[in-house]
């Protein structure tokens, strides 16, 4: 009977462990280079990696389209963006903080 109670814990303690994983969402630093559309803005984030063969630093972007409820980020500020679900055909972001306005 104890066995099956330490089993039965065990199981659950690995259960919350995956989820903890699983709920674990990414979280990027970015520039708004648009926000003309309603309650969405475009946010361009760059990373700098080595070239493959001449290990030169060269500069990815990538333009994500991210959530903001109260439409209060404007194009130059840098914003906070978390992961989340699906919100429309390209949204699965949503700003959490604005770090810096525009100048």
């Amino acid at each position: 009977m104890a066995d099956t109670m330490n089993n039965q814990t065990a199981a659950q303690g690995a259960g919350e462990q995956q989820a903890a994983k699983r709920g674990a969402r990414k979280v990027r630093t970015g520039l708004v280079v648009s926000d003309k559309m309603q309650k969405t803005v475009v946010v361009q984030i760059d990373r700098r990696v080595p070239h493959p063969v001449y290990g030169k630093m060269v500069t990815r972007s990538k333009r994500l389209k991210a959530h903001d409820e109260e439409n209060s980020a404007k194009q130059g500020d840098t914003v906070r963006i978390q992961e989340t679900r699906p919100l429309s055909k390209d949204k699965r972001w949503r700003v959490v903080e604005i770090i810096e306005r525009a100048r």
